[in-house]
């Protein structure tokens, strides 16, 4: 896992990195050292779909992004 002083994804991999759903662009929110609600408890951080109308959140967790469409998880 990342300390808190790296980057939790690497720059390069966020770039290309898209929602498997609607191919939209991700944007990354850290949670590490932030409160978390109990569904994001074990969550380094996650990934947000950038397109309104998807909004699919991916988690990270132990730095790797889960990128799967919610009913495969």
């Amino acid at each position: 896992m990342p300390s808190k002083k790296e980057p939790l994804i690497d720059k390069a991999l966020l770039d290309i990195l898209a929602c498997p759903v609607c191919k939209s662009d991700v944007k990354l929110i850290d949670l590490r050292g932030k409160r978390k609600s109990a569904k994001e408890k074990n969550w380094d951080g996650k990934l947000v779909c950038t397109n309104k109308k998807c909004g699919i959140v991916y988690p990270i967790e132990d730095g790797i992004p889960i990128m799967l469409p919610p009913e495969l998880r």
